[in-house]
C-alpha cells in the first residue's frame, strides 16, 4: 500500500510548477507555500532544449541539465517541501540526469536536508545511431533519411520508470527525456497502484498531466478572453486533485490570480494533441473525445470521461541535427510610410549582403524570410494593411557557412545612418547560431532499455516494460470525422440576410505546434453555436482561409464532450520551431488568425453578439 493510502487519503494533489525551461520562479514557491500539495512536478524539456543541453555537455561533462531547477527552483523550495512531505518529480535531467541528481544531493547537503534522489535514464539513443541508420530509419512525418550529423536522439519514455522510483522510496525523481505528462502519470500509478493495463485510468492520469504540463496555460494563461483573467502578475499555477477512479479537479492555490473555467481548461486540453481520439503516448493511446468539463466551484473544474487503449510497440524518438547556421535581425522604423520603409530596408539588406557574398565567392543564403511586424502579416490577405507610424522589420536568413552570417550580422547597424529616416531599435549586432532541426522517428520498444537508480543503486523495472509484442505496431485508428457526430448542417445554411461575424464571437481558440504541424483547437462558446461552426469551418474552408501559411492538408476532428473541433494543419510553420524563419515558429498566433475567420449568422444572433 502506498504512503498516501496508509494515511487514508482518497485523493492526491499535484502542482505543476513549470511549463518549460525558463518559466517563472514564482511557480514552485507559490505551490509549496499555498498549494496544499502532495507532489510538485516540473516540465522543462523541448526538442531545442535538448540540443542546447547537449551542446553544454560537450563543453562541460558535468553540464547538460536544466541548471535553473537546482539553483533556482529547488534552492527556494527544497527545505520547506521536504518538511511538508512533498515529493518532487522533474525531467530537468535533460541529457545528463546523473549530473543533475549529483547537484541536487550537493544542494541538499548544503541546506541540511536529507533526501533520497532517483534517476531515470536510458532514453539516449545516440549509441544506437549507426544501427538505426543501417536499418533504414526514416523521418516519421516526411519519410526523409536520417541526416549524417545527429546532435541528440532521445526516446520519449513513459511513466512506469517514474512509478518504480517512487515505489522504491525516492523523495525526488530526476528523468531525462520522457513525455511531458509522464511526470504526473507516474505519481498517480504509484499512489493508486494503477496497473500498466488500466488503460482508462492511464488515459485519465495522462490528461491530468497534459493539462498541468504547460504551467499557467491551464489557469488563464493565453486565454482567448484575456481581459476576464484577473491579476496576471500573481497568476496561479495549476493544481490537480486526482481520485483513484481517474476523475480529477483542476484548480490553483487560494489567493492567486488567473482563471480556472471549462474554457481555460478546455483550451489547454486541446493544446498540441493532434487526433483527440488517438493521442499516442508510451503507456496508452488516449481518446479525449468523450471528456467532459464541469465548473465545480470558483476556479475549480471537474474532468471526467477519458478513455484509453493499449499503446503501440514503438517509442517516438526526437533527434536533432545541425543544418548550417541562422541569424535574424530586427529594426524599428518610425514615421510616415513606416511599413514601406521597413520593407525597403529588408530588401536592401538582402541585396547588399548577397552582393558581398558573391564577391567573396560564397553561395547565396539557403533561405530568407522578410516580414514587417505590426502589419498583421500573419493574417495574410484577410486584414487590410493599416497606415502605421511604427513598424518592425524582421529579416531571418540561413547559410551553410557561419562566416557568411557573421558578414550579414555586421551589416545591420549601418542602416541607422544609411537608409530610412526614423530607423532605430537596432540593439547591437544580432548573433549567429547553429540552425538546429528536428528528425522525429519511431523505434521498437525492445531497442530501448529504461533504467532507474536510487541513490546510485539500481531499481528493478517490470520485465514487460520493453516487451510490447502483444500491442499494435501499425497505424492506430483515425479520429472520427467531425460531421458524423455533430448537429445536422442542413438547418444552418446561411440565408441571404445573414451577416458576418468573426469566429471569436462564437468560439474560444488555442494553437500550438508539433514539428511543422500546427494544431488549432476551437471550442464553441455555446452548444447552440455548434451547427454554425460545423457547417462553415470545414476542412476546405479552413485550408483556404489559412492558405497563406498552411501548405499541406488540414484535418478536422470533433470532441463532442466539450463541443470542440481540433484542426491539424500540415506544412504550416515553415519547417517547424527549430527550422522555421518565421517570427511565430511555434504557431502560437495561428489560433488568433483562425478566430478572425468570418462566420455567417442570423441577424438576431449577430445583434446579441454585439456585431
Amino acid at each position: 500500500m502506498n504512503k498516501q493510502s496508509r494515511q487514508g487519503k482518497e485523493n492526491v494533489r499535484i502542482g505543476g510548477a513549470s511549463g518549460f525551461w525558463g518559466d517563472s520562479a514564482i511557480g514552485p514557491v507559490q505551490l509549496v507555500d499555498k498549494g496544499d500539495i502532495d507532489y510538485l512536478v516540473f516540465d522543462y524539456l523541448a526538442e531545442l532544449t535538448m540540443s542546447l543541453l547537449a551542446a553544454a555537455r560537450l563543453k562541460n561533462p558535468e553540464a547538460g541539465y536544466a541548471l535553473d531547477f537546482v539553483s533556482g527552483a529547488l534552492r527556494s523550495v527544497l527545505k520547506p517541501a521536504m518538511e511538508k512531505g512533498i515529493r518532487i518529480v522533474s525531467n530537468a535531467g535533460g541529457v545528463n540526469p546523473r549530473a543533475c541528481a549529483a547537484a541536487v544531493r550537493k544542494l541538499a547537503e548544503e541546506l541540511g536536508v536529507t533526501v533520497r534522489v532517483a534517476v531515470v535514464d536510458g532514453d539516449d539513443l545516440l549509441p544506437q545511431l549507426d544501427a538505426l541508420r543501417a536499418a533504414g530509419t526514416r523521418d516519421m512525418q516526411s519519410g526523409a533519411a536520417m541526416p549524417a550529423r545527429i546532435l541528440t536522439a532521445n526516446a520519449y519514455l513513459g511513466a512506469v520508470p517514474i512509478r518504480a522510483a517512487l515505489d522504491a522510496g525516492a523523495d525526488i525523481v530526476i528523468t531525462g527525456r520522457c513525455v511531458d505528462s509522464a511526470v504526473t502519470l507516474g505519481v498517480l500509478m504509484h499512489e493508486f497502484n494503477w496497473s500498466p493495463t488500466d488503460y482508462d485510468l492511464l488515459c485519465a492520469g495522462s490528461l491530468a498531466g497534459h493539462i498541468i504540463e504547460c504551467g499557467c496555460q491551464a489557469t488563464g494563461g493565453l486565454h482567448t478572453d484575456w481581459e476576464q483573467v484577473p491579476d496576471w502578475a500573481n497568476i496561479g499555477y495549476p493544481v490537480v486533485t486526482c481520485r483513484a477512479d481517474g476523475t480529477f479537479l483542476v484548480g490553483k492555490p487560494p489567493g492567486t490570480g488567473g482563471l480556472v473555467s471549462p474554457a481555460t481548461v478546455g483550451e489547454q486540453m486541446l493544446y498540441e494533441i493532434g487526433d483527440p481520439a488517438a493521442y499516442l503516448l508510451p503507456d496508452v493511446i488516449c481518446d479525449f473525445t468523450g471528456v467532459t468539463l464541469r465548473q465545480a466551484g470558483p476556479d475549480l473544474v471537474e474532468v471526467r470521461g477519458a478513455k484509453g487503449r493499449p499503446p503501440t510497440a514503438s517509442y517516438k524518438v526526437s533527434a536533432t541535427y545541425a543544418d548550417g547556421y541562422r541569424c535574424s535581425a530586427q529594426l524599428t522604423i518610425v514615421g510616415f510610410d513606416a511599413v514601406r520603409k521597413a520593407r525597403r530596408s529588408g530588401e536592401a539588406f538582402l541585396a547588399r549582403t548577397r552582393g558581398m557574398l558573391a564577391r567573396a565567392g560564397q553561395p547565396d543564403f539557403t533561405e530568407t524570410r522578410l516580414d514587417v511586424l505590426g502589419t498583421a502579416a500573419a493574417f495574410g490577405p484577410h486584414v487590410p494593411q493599416p497606415a502605421l507610424f511604427e513598424a518592425v522589420m524582421w529579416l531571418a536568413v540561413t547559410h551553410p557557412d557561419k562566416r557568411a552570417l557573421e558578414l550579414f550580422a555586421r551589416e545591420i547597424a549601418p542602416a541607422g545612418t544609411s537608409w530610412s529616416p526614423g530607423t532605430t531599435g537596432v540593439g547591437g549586432r544580432p548573433s549567429v547560431s547553429m540552425a538546429i532541426k528536428q528528425f522525429p522517428f519511431l523505434v521498437p520498444k525492445t531497442r530501448v532499455q529504461p533504467a532507474v537508480w536510487l541513490d546510485e543503486q539500481p531499481v528493478p523495472l517490470p520485465a514487460t516494460l520493453a516487451c510490447a509484442s502483444d500491442t499494435p505496431t501499425g497505424p492506430v485508428p483515425a479520429g472520427r470525422p467531425a460531421r458524423a457526430s455533430t448537429p445536422s448542417a442542413a438547418a444552418t445554411e446561411p440565408a441571404a440576410d445573414w451577416v458576418d461575424v468573426p469566429l471569436i464571437r462564437l468560439a474560444y481558440g488555442r494553437s500550438g505546434d508539433k514539428g511543422d504541424f500546427s494544431n488549432i483547437g476551437i471550442i464553441a462558446r455555446d452548444a447552440a453555436y455548434l451547427p454554425l461552426i460545423d457547417a462553415q469551418l470545414t476542412e476546405a474552408a479552413v485550408a483556404a482561409f489559412l492558405a497563406h501559411n498552411v501548405k499541406g492538408r488540414v484535418t478536422r476532428y470533433f470532441l463532442p464532450g466539450i463541443g470542440a473541433f481540433n484542426f491539424l494543419c500540415e506544412q504550416a510553420l515553415g519547417g517547424g520551431g527549430m527550422a522555421s524563419l518565421r517570427n511565430d515558429p511555434l504557431g502560437k498566433g495561428m489560433g488568433q488568425v483562425l478566430l478572425a475567420m468570418p462566420v455567417r449568422v442570423p441577424p438576431a444572433l449577430a445583434r446579441s453578439l454585439g456585431a
